[in-house]
């Protein structure tokens, strides 16, 4: 056998023989098979090399993303740095029917990202605590002298000013809204109240303050600011990151020809207070639910953005709360014992030794009703479920189906694949005094209830003195608490018809180490346009340093598009030479051939 020369394309100083009775016998008779499996193992190599790559980067980013979020957790906890130019801050304040506080909340700079929502926490002092001050009667105690509103108010907004550097006073908006106490009052009045606020508070204070930033919201507005509230906090507004997070397919109302958003679910909220009792959650357009029930806003910067569209069902039970509806069976009590004994001529609840026996306070617990200067005397017998069924016909149900408290629609909740968080008195009825704050389970909820309405109040008294209950349980919270448990139960199941098997319920005061309140939801919702300066920002700088936005992944890509052309540069030149090579083989010398590319056939057997 011959030897072969190769001089191909190459240099003359290049070139080199090959003998194929030297080499091994794969090479003279498998050149096929050579280049197949070259071409397999390119490919599985460059598969394998994305893989990797690609998994490495998006790994990191998901676990970077994660981090970030717990970072986000545990930095929200920590004190409010005031000398950053870049934290922007916003002051709402809550005027309820019991008391007025304030909240100071703080954002950095948004990152320019139409898709995100402003980043906002609760400022925190040196000391790390929340920047909240509480004072109290409410302010709808000022109905009759409306003047001294803003004097009422003084001391919670210099609490704030404090605490928000001097400098940033006048682009700190600042939001005084009013709820149940103020509702309740004549439009007159409320009128009075706001002026006052309107007219003193610029003269004092420099805080970005429009008529628009003082006003008696509606229990539907509340519901609302609530709802957006707890999903924020949950994190729920922000993009798919994890596999084993619950998503729904959602279509946008108005947006028929578009394709439907995948998205994170929301959760639902209860939220019973001394007034109200609301619920509000998510409803898919294909339901029909009328305007006074319905909320769809756009949380987004951007009107034409739909990512973060919401159709929420909100509904306020003005009476349902749980004062409010200890006073409707106080007064129903009242009115029926006077009634019964006058035609009866009997004398319950007259004097101390012959009360009325009310099921619904702790065993022996005796106490008093006050009506139009009469007195009738209670005792409780601590009969949890005779409470209840005492109690149910305040639920104003009707035989209508898809209903709640007052007869109201409710549109269907998927309860297996659902999540709803209770709050205020749905946490106190749980936590003060049961000690079972948390994932609800009706069943053991009810057995405590029972046992602690069937407990002596000497037995409870002695308990609360020895510190076993909650800090901030007090002995108002000990007397009713048997009521209020019984209340919040028979809302949860009978009003708004949660199953009693339900197990997605979580009461909670906080979440994420955060005293979650409607007041978050609110600015929120107020500053949701802030973003759309710091976004045109980072558009004009992106337009002039776009060449810095070649990310990994384009130069990923790219080499591999590179290599590529490399390894069929390699498969064609291979291809080639075999071709060449066959053709030496059927040349009839024998002699040492030098193979230049690119000459005919027979050429090459007239050099040889």
């Amino acid at each position: 056998m011959g030897r072969i020369g190769i001089s191909c394309l190459f240099p003359a100083s290049w070139h080199f023989s090959i003998s194929p009775v030297g080499c091994p016998r794969i090479l003279n008779t498998n050149l096929r098979q050579i280049i197949v499996i070259s071409i397999l193992a390119a490919a599985v190599s460059l598969l394998y090399f994305s893989v990797v790559i690609i998994r490495n980067k998006y790994g990191r980013l998901s676990r970077d993303k994660k981090f970030q979020r717990y970072l986000a957790r545990v930095t929200d906890i920590e004190a409010t740095d005031t000398n950053n130019p870049n934290v922007n801050y916003g002051i709402v304040v809550d005027c309820g029917s019991s008391g007025s506080r304030i909240f100071v909340y703080c954002w950095p700079r948004h990152n320019g990202n139409p898709h995100d929502l402003l980043d906002i926490r609760q400022m925190r002092d040196k000391n790390r605590k929340p920047v909240v001050m509480k004072i109290k009667p409410g302010i709808s105690e000022f109905a009759t002298s409306p003047e001294k509103v803003s004097d009422y108010i003084s001391p919670l907004l210099s609490f704030a000013a404090e605490h928000i550097p001097r400098a940033k006073h006048k682009e700190t908006p600042l939001y005084i809204l009013c709820t149940a106490g103020m509702r309740i009052l004549p439009e007159s009045q409320q009128k009075a109240i706001l002026e006052d606020l309107l007219t003193d508070i610029p003269v004092h204070f420099d805080f970005l303050f429009s008529d628009s930033h003082a006003e008696v919201i509606s229990g539907k507005q509340e519901g609302v600011y609530a709802w957006i509230g707890i999903n924020f906090v949950l994190g729920r507004f922000e993009h798919i990151e994890d596999d084993e997070e619950a998503v729904v397919e959602v279509n946008i109302p108005g947006s028929e020809s578009r394709e439907a958003i995948l998205r994170k679910r929301t959760a639902g909220i209860l939220d019973m207070g001394g007034v109200s009792t609301q619920i509000a959650y998510e409803v898919p357009k294909t339901e029909e639910v009328a305007k006074n029930l319905l909320a769809e806003f756009n949380l987004g910067c951007d009107v034409h953005q739909t990512e973060h569209v919401y159709r929420v069902y909100v509904a306020t039970f003005l009476g349902f709360g749980g004062n409010a509806a200890r006073q409707r069976y106080e007064d129903r009590i009242f009115a029926s014992t006077v009634q019964k004994n006058r035609l009866l001529g009997k004398q319950t609840g007259l004097a101390p030794d012959t009360p009325f026996l009310d099921p619904c306070l702790p065993l022996d617990i005796k106490d008093e009703i006050q009506q139009n200067g009469q007195t009738m005397y209670l005792r409780g017998t601590g009969d949890f479920d005779l409470c209840r069924e005492t109690i149910q016909p305040f639920m104003n149900k009707t035989n209508e189906t898809q209903t709640s408290l007052n007869g109201v629609y409710q549109p269907p909740i998927h309860f297996q694949n659902s999540e709803f968080y209770g709050f205020s008195e749905f946490y106190y009825c749980t936590e003060d005094v049961l000690r079972m704050g948390g994932d609800y389970n009706a069943a053991t909820f009810t057995k405590a209830a029972k046992d602690y309405c069937a407990t002596k109040w000497s037995i409870l008294r002695e308990r609360f003195d020895r510190g076993l209950y909650a800090s901030h349980a007090d002995l108002h919270r000990l007397k009713y608490q048997c009521f209020k448990s019984a209340w919040m139960f028979e809302v949860f199941h009978k009003g708004f018809s949660f199953p009693v098997n339900y197990k997605n319920l979580k009461t909670a005061l906080q979440v994420y180490d955060k005293e979650v309140q409607w007041t978050l939801g609110a600015i929120l919702y107020r500053t949701r346009f802030l973003p759309l300066r710091d976004i045109q920002q980072e558009t004009f700088r992106a337009s002039h340093a776009h060449w810095r936005g070649f990310s990994f992944v384009y130069n990923h890509y790219l080499f591999s598009g590179c290599f590529l052309v490399v390894v069929l540069s390699i498969l064609l030149y291979l291809l080639r030479l075999r071709r060449i090579h066959r053709r030496t083989l059927r040349s009839p010398s024998t002699a040492t051939v030098w193979l230049e590319e690119g000459l005919p056939s027979q050429k090459i057997a007239g050099t040889l």
